[in-house]
């Protein structure tokens, strides 16, 4: 990014402190004095306020036996909310209205929802990736995306997304963040975290920038094992924790903490952020001044449980200062751990006070002081409503990314005779099927993920009849990794087709998978689509065609030949 836009976006982060205002600002709301807030915790007590700390695993696919002892651990332990994972919307709704029955104390109901219910639920809308969204230029219709996810959460009964990830992807290698990022650029990562927070808070949903103070530059999976920062103190200031900063300044509702080894800000050893009092609650806390729901990463996470098993971590982290245990490997045991810590004065009564009132305070803000039941009926209809698809559309529109090539290039001769090929598909696609109708002089091949040899001769031999090609190459994976899981010859295909003339390819896979496809940079013209999906294959289309104008642009480095920020426009 250009100095002189650098400099017109801390400007316009300068005066987004304003940016939650439309509704009554959550951080005003949970540090202001409440009665509703006072009158609850009056009546609690003391382990039934420690119970409101912790948000246990719901699902609807696991059978009734497991929806029950659920539905006892809400009514033994008195806790504070619930994570739904997968299931289905109907069911989902059903379920929440149940639970919140069984509870004396209406439950905040949280999901993880980073590009909306269709992460975690069938039969519901998927929105673009974080990645994707990262190379659009219109942050509005990011605003406008947060919106209609905040709508789809409402509509279920749910009041908390776990999103956004403002992690920043330095690492191409990244195992657990990578598509989940907006990319590579802090500035960037800052503003789409922002806007994106904004649609959901400003519609009522409270949400998470995640995961503080970085997950980005790391090559292990924390849900596996601990992963190590090993940077400066000054590095980790100025880009890691940036986006937070920025966010904690536009007025957040709450933070969900990483669990990272960081030495440069608690050398003690095998410790998780996520239990460091100096980077809980004297770095974010004290040093940032974020004043929302501290949130703990998933402490079930190998990351955390390695060092520290037999609530001995959800103890640390709640004496860290997180205002939130997430899926605690045994909250019973754990509350009684807390407990004990509590009689034996190791955090103080204004403290805990505090920190149970901050969480009443923000089911207040969420309506839960007059609770009401969602309905379940017309659920499906509404959460994959035309809008929802036409948005969707606009998105991907907004993100398709020319990284070589004009529009005469892309365009070539319709009349010419033309080959249109797609790569690591068994079926057609969207693209050559809708493309083909621009193209009646055209033929369609599929390359399957490990065609053999044999057969990928045959198709270069034929190929020698037509005047230009078309090549699409698809990840069909659930999630766009960042290597293609083609064969070695599959992959020397696409650069023999790469280098002859006339030929455009358009990649509908993770941005990284190009790296590790040398010669797809000798294409004529090349055209980043980020994922699989029909909406994506339908943009790549419009450029082709002339019917859209790219505006795109990489939100990471993919190697020396495509950098953060390119994007062809005409």
């Amino acid at each position: 990014m250009k100095p002189k836009h650098i400099s017109a976006f801390v400007f316009s982060l300068l005066i987004s402190g304003t940016a939650f205002a439309q509704r009554q600002g959550f951080i005003e709301t949970i540090t202001s004095q409440n009665k509703w807030v006072d009158s609850v915790y009056k009546k609690m007590s003391r382990r039934e306020r420690i119970g409101q700390l912790f948000y246990v695993r719901a699902h609807t696919n696991k059978g009734h036996v497991y929806e029950d002892s659920v539905g006892k651990v809400i009514q033994d332990e008195h806790i504070g909310g619930l994570v739904f994972f997968q299931g289905g919307p109907v069911r989902h709704a059903n379920l929440i209205n149940n639970y919140q029955k069984l509870s004396k104390v209406p439950l905040l109901v949280a999901m993880d929802g980073e590009w909306g219910l269709g992460m975690r639920l069938d039969s519901a809308v998927s929105y673009p990736y974080q990645m994707t969204l990262g190379a659009i230029q219109d942050n509005n219709l990011i605003y406008k995306m947060g919106q209609m996810v905040a709508y789809d959460f409402k509509r279920l009964g749910l009041h908390i997304n776990f999103a956004p990830d403002m992690d920043i992807n330095n690492n191409p290698n990244n195992p657990v963040i990578n598509y989940r990022s907006f990319g590579d650029n802090k500035y960037n990562v800052a503003q789409k975290g922002i806007f994106y927070a904004k649609g959901m808070q400003d519609a009522g949903v409270i949400v998470f920038a995640k995961h503080f103070p970085g997950h980005g530059d790391t090559n292990v999976d924390s849900h596996f094992d601990l992963p190590q920062l090993p940077f400066s103190r000054s590095r980790l200031d100025s880009l890691e924790e940036y986006p937070f900063k920025q966010a904690i300044a536009a007025g957040i509702s709450g933070v969900m903490i990483a669990h990272l080894n960081i030495p440069a800000l608690d050398s003690t050893k095998n410790l998780p952020s996520t239990l460091s009092r100096p980077i809980v609650t004297g770095l974010l806390k004290d040093s940032l001044g974020f004043k929302g729901i501290v949130a703990s990463d998933a402490m079930e996470m190998k990351g955390v449980t390695k060092y520290f098993p037999k609530g001995e971590a959800d103890l640390r982290a709640f004496l860290a200062g997180n205002d939130l245990i997430e899926l605690s490997e045994n909250s019973q045991l754990s509350a009684k751990l807390i407990l004990k810590a509590i009689r034996k004065g190791k955090i103080s009564k204004e403290e805990f006070e505090a920190k149970i009132k901050k969480l009443l305070a923000a089911k207040y803000w969420a309506g839960l002081d007059k609770y009401k039941p969602t309905s379940p009926y017309g659920i499906i209809g509404d959460i994959n409503r035309p809008a929802a698809a036409e948005l969707i559309q606009q998105l991907c529109d907004a993100a398709i990314t020319v990284v070589k090539g004009d529009a005469a290039t892309l365009r070539q001769n319709p009349l010419r005779k033309t080959a249109i090929i797609s790569i690591g598909v068994d079926r057609p696609t969207v693209f050559e099927t809708e493309l083909s109708k621009w193209y009646p002089n055209s033929m369609i091949y599929l390359v399957g993920k490990n065609t053999p040899i044999a057969q990928i001769r045959q198709v270069l031999a034929s190929l020698k009849k037509f005047d230009q090609t078309f090549v699409s190459i698809h990840d069909t994976r659930t999630r766009p990794q960042s290597k293609l899981d083609y064969s070695s010859d599959v992959k020397l295909l696409i650069a023999e087709l790469a280098a002859r003339p006339n030929v455009v390819t358009s990649v509908f896979a993770n941005p990284y998978t190009i790296a590790g496809l040398p010669g797809i940079e000798k294409s004529a013209g090349l055209l980043v689509g980020y994922q699989k999906d029909d909406a994506m294959q339908r943009s790549a289309i419009k450029v082709i065609t002339g019917v859209l104008k790219p505006t795109g642009k990489l939100p990471v480095t993919i190697n020396t030949f495509f950098t953060t920020g390119m994007g062809m426009r005409f």
